[in-house]
């Protein structure tokens, strides 16, 4: 196996290292609050309603991130008004429109003649086809997503740990839900290009759920997750390039084998722990 790299080997695997890295740190971040508030079946559902702009993206020859960006704020906001009325319960209006947009995207993709191909790279990313331009609108995106996370802190928190007290604080509950549903369709978009479209709720839950193994505060939780996060990004990376399997499986199974660490050796928390 050779493990030397010539120059335009290195600058693929630099920009990709770059990508993983950022990608596994904003997912992982994001997704304390998609774990402690039990949003996972959401951020599923979310990732694959956004096929449809991806692949409207893709026929006019835009970037991809535009149309999932579009299509991601979009099905978010709809869910959360469409669940807000009280005619339809949030888990059975997320399920008919994730249904119905990722058979849409299909059914469009499928025009394209060779949507064999293209799906797959849709659904499992390209860690190693990122781009420059691609780059940017991660890095971009993912630095959106952490500074509002970083100024709506306390009020997410509320709001995830107690909502009665978040109502005694006269907090925009409403607000913060709307926005925190359009963080995680921001994330989906940000993540779209390292782990594609099927696994991306794995990068949204598995860090920050090894991270609440190991910790029961907040703080701590989102260090260890965008720790664990970036470290699959990277392991996951390598792994891909050096034994020749697709790049986003390989971070979303690093980031698994983390959690079954933690899982099991955890300390007070863990199964062998508990067991002895």
């Amino acid at each position: 196996m050779n493990f030397l790299l010539d120059p335009l080997q290195f600058s693929f695997i630099v920009r990709a290292l770059i990508a993983a890295v950022l990608v596994g740190v904003v997912c992982s971040v994001l997704g304390t609050y998609v774990v402690l508030r039990g949003m996972a079946f959401f951020g599923d559902a979310l990732a694959h309603t956004i096929l449809p702009g991806v692949v409207v993206a893709f026929l006019l020859g835009w970037p991809l991130a535009v149309g999932a960006l579009i299509m991601g704020v979009f099905t978010a906001v709809g869910i959360g008004a469409l669940s807000s009325r009280g005619v339809v319960k949030e888990d059975t209006a997320i399920g008919v429109i994730f249904a119905g947009s990722f058979a849409l995207g299909v059914a469009m993709l499928s025009a394209t003649g060779n949507y064999t191909i293209d799906l797959a790279h849709f659904l499992f990313g390209n860690l190693l086809g990122v781009t420059s331009s691609d780059l940017w609108v991660t890095a971009g995106l993912g630095l959106v997503v952490l500074l509002t996370v970083f100024f709506f802190y306390k009020e997410f928190m509320v709001i995830s740990f107690d909502p009665v007290l978040a109502t005694t604080l006269r907090l925009p509950a409403t607000f913060l839900r709307y926005l925190l549903l359009v963080l995680i369709a921001v994330t989906i978009v940000v993540s779209l290009q390292v782990v594609g479209i099927a696994l991306m709720v794995a990068m949204l839950v598995t860090p920050a759920a090894a991270a609440s193994l190991l910790t029961r505060r907040l703080a701590p939780m989102m260090a260890i997750a965008a720790t664990i996060g970036a470290f699959s990004g990277a392991a996951g990376l390598y792994a891909s390039y050096y034994l020749d399997i697709a790049s986003g499986p390989a971070v979303v199974l690093v980031a698994t084998a983390v959690f079954a660490l933690a899982y099991l050796f955890a300390p007070q928390r863990g199964l062998v722990w508990r067991q002895n």
